[in-house]
């Protein structure tokens, strides 16, 4: 098995270098940066340089750093961005990273073309005839795809060192080279000119920095992925910065603007032997970056296909297939040559090639997001040997999306369109794949630790700013599912709930695991419910230690609980005295207390929610009313209604009505004055006899008590009310202001 993993992984850092500086030094060298030379001046493509590199340096520091945390296989970028996103994230910037290299090719070879415009010109001018490119590009598209099908990786990496060493005489060539016009030409290019022009500029120069990861596309090949890809991505993306600002200053001091502007082969009139040289070094950087392409499109493609990522199980077949010892990717270069060829047949890719560098940044901006995230999660298992920093990591994230924005505000969306509906399909077609939220767990872990310690050490949560952190325990969860809901009512917008399923019994190993099966239930039920609510399951030996745990929980919000719901079967005595003996216990931690009275009858949101303020209510009235708009702002009663009833004597109903009306407007409240009204107490009629006439039909009914009711009647305060629908009985800790 040794041996054959040492001939599988044979390659080096060297390929990854030069796959990568042939890459960057490419086509846009030698044929668009004259013209943003003489279009900004010096200052201007120096802007551009830093500016596209503030990209693709923290993207290939982030690269580095993920490389080294990790075992890297085949794939690259899809395969890193696949194992930290999941696999349906992956295969979705996958398929688009893969579009954008194979048609990489196709960009690369009609560029090449251009090394033969000599040659056309002289047809031109000899002949009269007007030849197309293509009568090039084909035939060395064909002649391309021949050799790698052929001979494969080897020959492709012979043949980028031959083609790089081109590169390098050219250059050489080029530096030294004069055209006696250095002074004058230098003062006039050594200007920022048509500053409104820059991001046209830039977006005509920036596919020259995407070749910077070329070289990670051969990861399936590296002996040591972890050594080779940060040393050849980074070492090339520093020396490719710096031999175009060094290209820029020597086009600068070498030709006017007007020259550099309109001439795409400037180059060639300041070199020494320029005529020869400048064609053939553009030849070699075009074919070498086809090359490159060419050898890292396929891998991506046969990554794809491993992981099953298409929705067609025979094109996944065909994909992953590889042929010899060392897995060579015929079938996927066969099937990048022919999209390579088709749109070398085309002839023009300016708009598509826009499109490619959208693509490229989403996957730039996607490493560098995955290493902020690694980062700022402090997962104890992301140990890189290498280490970036989480600020480079993140400006790199922020300067992609603003940049596509900034190129073409259309593509950029085209592009985030196009990646939304792949996601969307392949996520449908592989609906058991997950995998976006492990990356954000760390990351989220950490925002909330830091949230709540920054609000426990602050103390900005006044009582001033109530809203409820609501804590429900229930042993009889899975039967009764009512209160569940109204901590879901409770905590949909304005509030914080935690849900307790309450186990009774002492803790051991086979209560533990029936505790874990009931909370994978109480998860789905929480799913299905689509709450914000938080649950968990308790093992208690009996059901006032489970009390006395439970108040003592902290909040999830970084707030304490300051509310404790119970829940009883209406006409249940012992769940409900069990409830009253532990009412002081739960007092006693300064909880407000809702007692839910559950009803077999379901339901009825169109009913409305009935308040009803007894004289005695004087704290419960607010936060009886409080809790009832908080529910209301739930979709399940949206469209539900508030109404209020007060109890109170002849003499004062003036003056209830004045206090009720105030409190509305004054607390911008959604009731209506229709909603409102004032009953007459008598003697000989029983609070609860008027709210089981009035009420009866309620969706859901809330009802004030003091504490001292619950001593004396006791139980027989909350019986006597048979028949109608659910009731709250509301307990205020202290009075609640409505502002």
């Amino acid at each position: 098995m040794a041996e054959v993993i040492n001939k599988a992984r044979r390659f080096g850092t060297a390929p990854v270098f030069f796959t990568a500086i042939a890459t960057i030094l490419g086509a846009i060298l030698f044929l668009r940066f004259g013209f943003a030379t003489g279009s900004l001046g010096f200052w201007g493509v120096v802007l551009i340089i830093l500016v596209g590199h503030a990209v693709t340096l923290p993207t290939a520091l982030a690269l580095s750093e993920i490389a080294t945390n990790q075992k890297v296989e085949g794939g690259g970028e899809y395969f890193i961005i696949s194992r930290s996103f999941g696999l349906n994230i992956g295969a979705t910037i996958g398929i688009a990273l893969y579009l954008s290299q194979a048609i990489s090719v196709a960009f690369y070879v009609i560029a090449f073309t251009e090394a033969f415009e000599p040659l056309f010109n002289l047809i031109k001018n000899n002949l009269n005839i007007a030849l197309p490119r293509q009568v090039i590009s084909i035939p060395a598209m064909a002649t391309l795809s021949v050799i790698i099908l052929r001979r494969g990786t080897n020959l492709g990496i012979k043949a980028l060192y031959v083609v790089a060493g081109i590169l390098f005489i050219s250059l050489l060539l080029f530096f030294v080279g004069r055209t006696g016009y250095e002074g004058e030409a230098g003062a006039m290019n050594f200007t920022f000119r048509n500053r409104d022009d820059f991001f046209l500029v830039f977006a005509i120069v920036f596919p020259a920095f995407t070749g910077m990861t070329a070289g990670v596309g051969l990861s399936g090949d590296l002996r040591n992925p972890g050594k080779s890809i940060p040393l050849g991505t980074v070492s090339a993306t520093v020396i490719g910065m710096i031999m175009y600002i060094f290209v820029t200053w020597k086009l600068s001091v070498s030709a006017f603007p007007d020259d550099l502007a309109t001439d795409q082969l400037i180059m060639r009139n300041i070199a020494l032997f320029g005529p020869l040289i400048i064609p053939l070094g553009l030849a070699a950087s075009t074919i070498s970056s086809a090359i490159g392409s060419v050898m890292v499109a396929p891998r991506t493609l046969q990554a794809l296909g491993y992981d099953r990522s298409f929705p067609f199980r025979r094109l996944n077949i065909i994909a992953a297939r590889g042929r010899g010892e060392t897995n060579e990717p015929y079938n996927a270069t066969l099937l990048t040559c022919i999209i390579a060829m088709i749109f070398v047949a085309l002839g023009d890719v300016d708009m598509v090639a826009q499109i490619i560098s959208m693509f490229f940044m989403v996957t730039y901006g996607s490493l560098c997001l995955i290493s902020f995230l690694n980062h700022f999660g402090s997962d104890p298992s992301y140990r890189p040997t290498f280490k970036s920093r989480w600020y480079f990591s993140l400006g790199g994230f922020l300067m992609s999306i603003w940049l596509m924005l900034m190129i073409h505000a259309a593509y950029a969306i085209a592009a985030f369109v196009i990646m939304g509906l792949i996601y969307t399909y392949i996520s449908n077609h592989h609906k058991d794949r997950k995998g976006l939220e492990v990356i954000f767990q760390g990351a989220f872990f950490q925002l909330s630790r830091n949230i709540q310690v920054y609000l426990q050490k602050s103390k900005k949560i006044h009582t001033s700013s109530w809203r409820p952190a609501v804590v429900c325990v229930s042993k009889n969860t899975f039967d009764r599912p009512k209160p569940f809901e109204l901590i879901k009512w409770i905590s949909h917008r304005y509030g914080f709930a935690t849900y307790i399923h309450l186990i009774e019994g002492y803790f051991s190993k086979s209560m533990h695991e029936k505790s874990a099966e009931e909370l994978k239930k109480l998860i789905q039920l929480s799913d299905i419910e689509e709450s914000n609510v938080y649950v968990d399951t308790l093992i208690s030996p009996s059901y006032t230690s489970a009390i006395a745990q439970i108040i003592q929980l902290p909040g999830i919000s970084g707030m304490e609980n300051n509310m404790a719901l119970f829940e009883y079967e209406q006409g249940n005595s012992k769940e409900l005295c069990q409830i009253i003996d532990n009412y002081s216990l739960v007092k006693a931690g300064n909880f407000d207390i809702c007692i839910y009275a559950n009803s077999q009858k379901a339901i009825n949101f169109k009913q409305g929610i009935h308040v009803w303020i007894k004289p005695t209510d004087s704290e419960n009235a607010n936060l009886m009313i409080l809790i009832s708009y908080i529910i209301l702002g739930h979709p399940d009663w949206r469209k539900g209604f508030i109404k209020i009833f007060s109890l109170c004597r002849e003499e004062e109903k003036q003056k209830t009505w004045d206090q009720i009306v105030e409190l509305i407007h004054e607390g911008r409240l959604p009731i209506s004055l229709h909603n409102i009204e004032i009953i007459t107490m008598k003697e000989d009629v029983s609070p609860k006899i008027l709210i089981k006439e009035r009420s009866a039909n309620a969706g859901l009914i809330l009802i004030g008590f003091r504490s001292e009711m619950v001593k004396q009647p006791g139980e027989q305060f909350f019986h006597g009310y048979e028949g109608i629908g659910d009731i709250v009985f509301v307990n205020a800790n202290k009075y609640k202001e409505i502002k």
